[in-house]
């Protein structure tokens, strides 16, 4: 067997290196990026994400999240002695916007209370981000400015300590895992 010569030696070099340039732009394509906030941070979602504003995070603003399509449902709650107007961003639109690809959310409010909501959550029962009662901002004294609430009278089943417990209030931080 005959030695490679230099000239194939670096032909072989840079057919290595533009593979590992291909394959990185490859990776590069599936990250976007977005514009980061202006204003104060209310929620900040990381883990297993592909869409990104500061660092490997997403961070939202109020205005951001308000921005996003909202939708509001009446429903009784363990925490509100009346029925109340609940209007958010379903967690799965921004879950879809940042390129979520887990199977749960570790959520994680102001106080350190962790709760964790599973991904079939997000698709099929209307859990929202929270972030209005009853045509109201939720401040933090009143649960927000992030409340995870389900549509709790739309189904007997989401009536439970279970979705009760999930139901993260003063939501700062979304782990996707």
């Amino acid at each position: 067997m005959m030695p490679l010569s230099f000239i194939k030696k670096l032909q072989i070099f840079f057919t290595v290196c533009g593979l590992f340039v291909a394959q990185a732009n490859g990776l590069q394509a599936q990250t976007k990026t977005f514009a980061p906030p202006t204003g104060d941070v209310i929620l900040t979602i990381s883990g297993k994400i592909t869409a990104t504003n500061v660092g490997d995070t997403a961070q939202f603003d109020r205005e951001m999240l308000d921005a996003m399509d909202r939708v509001s449902f009446k429903t009784a709650t363990p925490w509100y002695d009346d029925v109340m107007t609940f209007e958010g961003v379903p967690i799965k639109t921004v879950m879809d916007f940042v390129g979520a690809k887990g199977k749960a959310l570790r959520v994680v409010a102001l106080n350190d209370y962790v709760s964790e909501v599973p991904m079939q959550d997000v698709e099929t029962t209307g859990v929202i981000f929270a972030s209005a009662i009853n045509g109201k901002p939720i401040g933090i004294r009143e649960r927000g400015p992030i409340f995870i609430v389900y549509p709790y009278d739309s189904d007997i089943a989401l009536q439970s300590q279970t979705y009760y417990g999930r139901s993260a209030w003063q939501v700062a931080h979304v782990i996707v895992e």
